[in-house]
């Protein structure tokens, strides 16, 4: 959403993808090609296995000491149990097991070597198994925003990476957006990545997974709220001399491409932070962060001189 003299889209140079080359097998004929096969037969084997074992358990396996405490504070009733290093001297790590065990969860105390295998990430000590969660949709949308009182929303278009949909989601949660509204195809999931990176926000906040994002917007505005779009083109205002007090929804672009267009068409006005330095853009997740608080900042100042 930022720009600089006009310059650019908002966003993450995307990285370029890498060609792999495969040796062919040595020798010729049919019993080089046997050799190769026999070769490759046990390791294919152990990785379909183990893809077949990951497939038979539904669970979803949240990690990090603040996205299972979010989720034992936030959903309970979706913890089927919860494991625990059982060499870890944190203090954090035995009241989140007193707390499991307050609400008469399953808690397993395990080497923490169990728990890397579970887990590629870093843990600190702690997952949780939780059943998948159901997010609502565009039905639910329309039936929900009639209720908000000038809410703050914020509307990620098909962002990538599920760290960085974590970050918006962290900033979103301490902003005290309304609602979080992501489409459902080509963008990054809720993934226990994205809980770890939010830090419990994933599951503190109200995210509607959409399949078009275009209606919701509609819906949105329908509702009487602003939607305003992160962009760089030359019909955008820089978002300090926009009025975001009232029932206001921030739409911001993926990381390379920004908003896609068709998106944008939707987007009442479009906004930009300009850029004072060398670097034209922001990463999203920082940009999401500047945007939300500018919102904040003026809707508090705003009540406050209404209060005066």
């Amino acid at each position: 959403m930022a720009r600089r003299k006009k310059t650019g889209a908002t966003g993450d140079a995307k990285a370029g993808s890498q060609a792999h080359s495969r040796r062919r097998p040595a020798g010729r004929g049919t019993a080089a090609r046997t050799r190769a096969r026999k070769s490759h037969q046990a390791p294919n084997a152990a990785v379909s296995s183990d893809s077949l074992q990951k497939q038979a358990d539904p669970r979803e396996w949240v990690f990090g000491l603040h996205a299972v405490q979010s989720v034992l504070d936030n959903r309970p009733e979706t913890v089927e149990t919860v494991w625990l290093a059982a060499d870890s001297g944190n203090p954090r790590v035995q009241e989140l097991a007193a707390r499991a065990d307050a609400l008469g969860l399953t808690c397993e105390f395990k080497p923490a070597a169990s728990l890397d295998k579970k887990c590629q990430g870093k843990h600190q000590g702690v997952l949780a198994a939780v059943k998948p969660r159901r997010f609502p949709d565009e039905s639910d949308l329309a039936q929900d925003v009639q209720a908000w009182d000038r809410p703050l929303v914020l509307v990620l278009d098909s962002i990538e990476d599920p760290r960085n949909l974590g970050a918006c989601l962290r900033s979103a949660d301490a902003a005290g957006v309304k609602a979080v509204i992501l489409p459902r195809h080509k963008s990054a999931q809720v993934t226990a990545v994205t809980r770890k990176t939010a830090a419990g926000a994933a599951d503190s906040l109200n995210i509607y997974q959409v399949t078009n994002l275009v209606r919701s917007l509609e819906i949105l505005k329908n509702a009487g709220i602003w939607v305003a779009g992160s962009d760089c083109g030359d019909d955008s205002q820089v978002i300090y001399q926009a009025d975001l007090t009232g029932a206001v929804a921030l739409v911001m672009g993926n990381e390379g491409k920004g908003l896609r267009p068709l998106v944008r068409q939707h987007c009442d006005f479009l906004v930009h932070i300009p850029m004072r330095g060398r670097v034209q853009s922001l990463n999203v997740a920082v940009a999401t962060g500047v945007c939300l608080f500018e919102a904040v900042r003026q809707r508090e100042f705003a009540t406050s001189r209404h209060a005066d």
